[in-house]
């Protein structure tokens, strides 16, 4: 072998390893998109803290929690079901991921905009007086 043909091989191992650790950053459709070790009864916030019509992402505990209507407060995985990105907004009642532009409906996790396929999984919660823990 040549130095030159060595080097080109070290140079493609290296961009290979390095690609696939790139891709691997945002799982896969397959991935299980729920899983979070927080505690149940882990109070995530008081009800006030979550905006009518919106919601409020809890980064840590994988979970975003929204309120459709007043009183009615719903939880869904904060990860995308498109390729495992983590989402990060609540806006015009939409769960909205920023890698893709997949969207999903704040009332039940449904997908607004693809390219994801398949809703948001929910989590449960229990509102107790002012405060939304995790069940």
């Amino acid at each position: 072998m040549t130095h030159s043909s060595a080097r080109r091989t070290i140079l493609l191992a290296t961009g290979a390893a390095t690609l696939a650790v790139g891709c691997g950053q945002y799982g896969n459709e397959n991935s299980d998109s729920g899983s979070s070790s927080v505690q149940a009864g882990t109070e995530l916030a008081k009800t006030s803290e979550i905006p009518v019509g919106g919601g409020k992402i809890f980064k840590d505990e994988k979970v975003v929690v929204t309120q459709p209507k007043k009183g009615e407060f719903k939880a869904f995985s904060d990860i995308c079901t498109h390729q495992g990105c983590q989402v990060t907004s609540v806006s015009d009642g939409t769960i909205n991921c920023p890698c893709h532009g997949s969207k999903f409906n704040i009332t039940d996790g449904s997908v607004a905009n693809p390219p994801a396929n398949k809703p948001l999984p929910e989590k449960q919660i229990k509102v107790s007086g002012d405060s939304i823990q995790l069940a």
